[in-house]
This record gives structure tokens, C-alpha cells and sequence, in this order.
């Protein structure tokens, strides 16, 4: 409640003002008779008004002197170009000890020279203007807040000029900021510490892509965000890529982040389409934290299609730059945010030819303040069509060319990946080989001495060889029996396994179950598990089903 404002209509408060307006009452100015006028006062009050006003002592007439000793600030006066100590204060010398006057102030106030003063007190003297320096710490431990200001020392010999400096002790104020600051960057360690731990330690290694990625946190102004990326081998050679950006700052948006890589990693074992993956993550967001949100980039490489496939939860465009340095950008479809519900994602998909290197990057990365988004891409574009190398090179050349530093406003991530050009002998070692199944009885025998002939010619030792032919030959059975035509098996070798894989027209996917002893069938896929280093199976995009079973190749890691 404002009380001024209401003792103004309180009795009397507004003679009281008034009186104190007058302070030299004037005999010219009381009325000729007492009780005269409307205004008139009884003769007591007359008299009393008449009293000569007391006199109080001019800011001219103080003595500056004791006023400047009895003040707890330190003050001293120096004068002349070299600074020749004139006066200090009883604070001043409780702080410093005796100053000798007449001599230089870098021999008989150290002091000053070592909070860094002489060249601000040399400034003052120029331009005559006062100066401040904040929190400036004394070998004493003490801090203080110094303003020198400029004054004129006619009394001196030299008749030169002075600076009067005023030293506030701050030592509270500034100790209490250092502990706020190391709060600060103690939280923020710890939010850095757990996005850190929240991010893959080591990526996966596909066996057709490398890939490479880097993480940079905000400076230290700046509070942790929630960026991240993954990569995940979904089994048949393909692989699933990941990056994201939870909105907000600090070890909330990190923990969020934390859930969602964590669920990401879940639901891509379920093999699903990227667009069906996004839409599940959308209600877990939702769920998580119903007022937060996230973007998401989600794609799937299969080395057998040469192409990516994606859904992007209002993500930055993907950029794609093939073997000639063409950029190209894929930037649709793309729907909202994770987190606000109630939208059918889209899948999309983009060219990944061998020889072609792909980028996902976080906001950090081509957002600035004075920029439109548009052209941080397109420089980011013309980044990575001059960019050459391993994905680790040019994951840091990258982030160079965008200027970012140790002390970037932001978080910064950016996941590398490069479908290699593979030629002379290393092209021996990725190989493939497809056989069309058109049904019949004659169809499992054909599969098995395709295989056969194949894994012959690929030079497998003998125990590979078999348990190839066997998993071949128990996928298409399972195939003939369950699945529709059209139907294929693939064979497919890379430089660490062997898979098998066999697709039909039905979307049934196989389950593995125990078949009782007296069972004629519901074997195979148990076979297959059971001689296999892992299988799996998946719906494919135009109906239908793929499943698949992989060989680990000895010697291989």
C-alpha cells in the first residue's frame, strides 16, 4: 500500500507541507492584526513563526578534510603526471597502511599499480572525465569498486591537474557473485556431464556406411540444450540414423532427450518405417512432458534399395551431396514437432548412391541471431559440397566453416554418414546375388542349389557353406508355405557377414514357437534361430514381408 499517497488526505498533513515550504517567516508576511483574515493564526503561533530560523552550515562551509576521513570508503588525491600521492583517508590507511605525500604513486602506493590504476588514472587526466572499474580483488583479498574522478589542484607547485579516487569495498557483494557463478557452472557441468553419458559412447559400425558425429555444447554462458543422434544396425544390412533437438535448456532437456534416444532405440528392433517410428514417439512425448517439445530427423539406409528413407518431426532438411559434389536437400515431407499430437507423419525418401555422403545436423549449426535459417543452410550446402574426406573430416569441417567455437550461443550436433565408392579388390568382399521364386515343389530345391553355388563361388569355408544352404533353404520353405508370390531370396555378403533374406507378398510376420514332437512343421524359423548369429523380419513398403538371418564371418569382430 502506497502511504504517501494517503497521508496527503490525512488533517493537517497539507498545512504541515506548507509550513515547510516557508522556511523564513518574514514579519511583512504576517497579518497587520492578529485574528485578521481568513488565513489568521492565534497570537502564540504568531510569535513562534517570528523566531529567526535556525541557520544550518552550507555544503561550502563543511570541512571536507574530517567529512572525507570519517567516510568508510577508501579515498586518496593524487596530482600531476606521475601521480603524486596528495591525500589518503583514515579507510585508506587501515587498508594499506601510511602513504608518504609528495611521492609517485607507483613508489608509495603499490596498490594501485597492482589493481591495474595507473593507466585509468593517466586516462582521466586526458580526458577529464570520470572512469569506473568494477570488483577489481587487492592482494588482501578484498574487492573493491573504484571511481577516479578528475579535480583541479591549483594549491600544487605544478598547479596541474588531480584525480580523486574512491575505493568501495565490495568484497560481500563479489564473493557472493562467485559463488552464484560457480553454482552456475557446477549445474552446468552436471548437465553436460549427463547429456554427455546420454550420447552414444562409441557409434555402432554399419557395414556399409561409416559414419561419424560430434557434439558441442553451448558456452559457458550458455545453458546445455537437449541435442543428440544415434545409430542403430536394425540387422539385414540395413541401418537406422538418428538426430533430435529437445526445445529447452538445462538437465530437464537433457533428461527428456535421454528418454527419447532411449525409446527411439526401442521401437527401431521393432523395424518399422521411419514415418510409424515418429508417430509413436510423438504420444511418448507427449506423455513424458505434455508442455515440451522436440524435432526429430529419423532415417533408414538399405544398402539393397541405394536409397535413404526418412520422416522428419519438423526437423532441419537432411543434405545429401553424391559422388560429383551436388548438394541436394531433402526437406520434404516434414510435420510438426514431436510432442503436439494428433499428425499422420510421412515417410520420404532421398538418392544415397555409393560415393554419396549425407549429413544430419541440430539447429545450433546454422541458426544465428542476424540470419534467416535459409541461408545458414545453404551455407552449410555449399560447406559440404567442397567437403572431402573421412566422415570425421568433414564432420569438423563443418563445424568450422559455421564459425563455431568453444564459446557458440548454442548446442551444436552433426552426424556424418558416407556410402563408400567400392572398387578393386574390396568390391570382392560386398557382394550380392537374388533369385526370383515363382512357387511349386520346385522352389525350395532351386533355392537350395543357388545357394549352394553362390556361397561356392564366394569362397566360404565348408561349415559356413552348409549352415548357409540350411538357413536358405528353411526361410523359403517358410516362405512357400505362409507367404504369397511374388517371392525372393537374396543373398548378400559384406566384409563381416553373411545374410539371408527371403521376401513374399504376405505381411504375416513369422513368429519362433516350440513345436511339440509330434508336430509336421513350425520348425523352421526355430532352425534358423537357433544356427543363426540373429534373424528378425519386417513388413516392406508395398506389402508384403522380408525376413532374414545373418552369419558372422570368422575373423570378423
Amino acid at each position: 500500500m502506497n502511504f504517501t499517497r494517503w497521508s496527503a488526505r490525512l488533517p493537517g498533513t497539507q498545512r504541515r507541507a506548507a509550513a515547510r515550504t516557508d522556511h523564513t517567516i518574514t514579519p511583512d508576511r504576517l497579518p497587520d492584526r492578529l485574528g485578521e483574515g481568513s488565513g489568521s493564526v492565534p497570537a502564540a503561533r504568531a510569535e513562534q513563526l517570528t523566531d529567526e530560523a535556525p541557520c544550518l552550515p552550507a555544503v561550502d562551509d563543511l570541512p571536507t578534510r574530517e567529512v572525507l576521513d570519517r567516510i568508510p570508503a577508501l579515498v586518496a588525491l593524487v596530482h600531476g603526471p606521475d601521480h603524486r600521492v596528495a591525500y589518503v583517508n583514515d579507510a585508506y590507511v587501515a587498508a594499506f597502511g601510511v602513504r608518504p605525500e609528495g611521492a609517485p604513486a607507483r613508489e608509495a602506493a603499490p596498490e594501485l599499480d597492482e589493481l591495474g590504476l595507473l593507466p585509468l588514472l593517466d586516462q582521466v587526466l586526458r580526458s577529464s572525465k570520470p572512469r569506473t572499474v568494477k570488483s577489481r580483488k587487492a592482494h588482501s583479498g578484498r574487492s573493491y569498486t573504484i571511481t577516479c574522478t578528475p579535480v583541479d589542484v591549483t594549491a600544487t607547485p605544478e598547479g596541474s591537474g588531480g584525480v580523486l579516487i574512491f575505493a568501495a569495498d565490495v568484497t560481500d557483494h563479489a564473493e557472493a557473485a562467485e559463488r552464484l557463478r560457480a553454482s552456475e557452472r557446477s549445474q552446468r557441468q552436471t548437465a553436460v556431464t549427463l547429456q554427455r553419458s546420454l550420447l552414444p559412447q562409441e557409434l555402432e559400425e554399419p557395414d556399409d556406411l561409416r559414419v561419424a558425429a560430434v557434439y558441442q555444447p553451448g558456452g559457458t554462458e550458455a545453458a546445455v540444450g537437449g541435442d543428440w543422434y544415434d545409430v542403430i544396425t536394425l540387422g539385414g544390412g540395413r541401418t537406422a540414423l538418428v538426430i533430435g533437438d529437445v526445445m529447452g535448456r538445462g538437465v530437464r532437456a537433457a533428461a527428456i532427450m535421454g528418454q527419447l534416444r532411449t525409446a527411439v532405440r526401442a521401437y527401431a528392433r521393432l523395424d518399422l518405417p521411419p514415418h510409424e517410428v515418429l508417430q509413436l514417439l510423438d504420444g511418448l512425448a507427449t506423455e513424458i512432458d505434455a508442455n515440451q517439445i522436440a524435432t526429430c530427423a529419423y532415417a533408414v539406409h538399405d544398402p539393397n534399395e541405394g536409397k535413404l528413407v526418412y520422416a522428419s518431426a519438423g526437423h532441419l532438411p537432411i543434405l545429401v551431396r553424391d559422388e560429383s559434389g551436388a548438394v541436394q536437400r531433402a526437406d520434404e515431407p516434414t510435420g510438426p514437432p514431436l510432442g503436439t499430437g494428433g499428425w499422420m507423419h510421412a515417410s520420404g525418401s532421398i538418392p544415397l548412391t555409393p560415393g554419396s555422403t549425407a549429413v544430419l545436423y541440430t539447429d545450433g549449426l546454422v541458426e544465428r541471431r542476424n540470419e534467416d535459417l535459409d541461408e545458414g543452410i545453404a551455407a552449410l550446402e555449399r560447406a559440404l559440397s567442397g567437403a572431402t574426406g573421412s566422415p570425421q573430416v568433414v564432420c569438423d569441417r563443418l563445424v568450422r566453416s559455421a564459425g563455431v567455437t568453444a564459446d557458440h550461443d548454442d548446442d551444436v550436433a552433426v552426424l556424418v554418414l558416407q556410402h563408400p565408392a567400392r572398387t578393386g579388390p574390396d568390391s570382392d568382399l560386398f557382394r550380392n546375388a537374388a533369385l526370383e521364386l515363382l512357387g511349386g515343389i520346385e522352389a525350395a530345391p532351386r533355392a537350395r542349389a543357388f545357394a549352394s553355388g553362390v556361397l561356392t563361388s564366394w569362397r566360404f569355408p565348408t561349415e559356413l557353406h552348409d549352415v548357409g544352404v540350411l538357413a536358405a533353404s528353411e526361410l523359403v520353405a517358410n516362405s512357400l508355405q505362409h507367404g504369397t508370390p511374388p517371392m525372393r531370396l537374396r543373398l548378400r555378403r559384406t566384409d563381416r557377414r553373411l545374410i539371408v533374406e527371403v521376401t513374399d507378398g504376405d505381411d504375416h510376420l513369422p513368429l519362433r514357437r516350440t513345436a511339440e514332437p509330434g508336430d509336421e512343421s513350425g520348425r523352421g524359423i526355430a532352425i534358423v534361430a537357433t544356427i543363426a548369429t540373429s534373424w528378425g523380419s519386417r513388413r516392406t513398403p508395398g506389402g508384403g514381408k522380408a525376413v532374414w538371418c545373418e552369419f558372422v564371418l570368422p575373423g570378423s569382430k
